[in-house]
């Protein structure tokens, strides 16, 4: 996409997303500068949609011909997303090819009454040292 051919974007991150809504979203916050792969959709058998439905053997032909030096998932925090996500990490560490996921847990604002046990568990599971 005209994006990507952008020779400003970092040709050496690729972010996976599900859809193109996703792909504005993240674009929309400024927070990433790479390239981006969209799955157009994600895992979910019992409507019919497997990884050949997603184009994971073009995302992984592109893996295998580019230098990539990062993979970040960034499909959305449902069951499918997490089965989506699974499914690639598993693909991608089988290239050698370095796979994150994005942060979830806490809103910026959010307040931690008004979250549900979920969240704020992820948030638990996912906290960082800040010194």
């Amino acid at each position: 996409c005209a994006l990507c051919a952008s020779p400003r974007r970092n040709a050496a991150q690729l972010c996976v997303v599900e859809t193109p809504a996703d792909l504005v979203a993240v674009e929309q916050s400024g927070a990433y500068k790479g390239m981006y792969f969209v799955l157009m959709g994600h895992l979910s058998p019992l409507d019919g949609i497997g990884p050949d439905e997603m184009g994971v053997q073009k995302l992984q032909r592109l893996l295998e011909s580019e230098s990539i030096d990062e993979v970040i998932l960034a499909t959305n925090l449902t069951a499918e997303g997490q089965a989506t996500a699974d499914f690639l990490g598993e693909l991608i560490r089988d290239l050698k090819v370095p796979v994150t996921r994005l942060a979830r847990g806490l809103p910026i604002g959010g307040e931690l009454e008004y979250l549900d046990h979920g969240t704020v568990t992820q948030a638990f599971e996912d906290r960082k040292f800040i010194v």
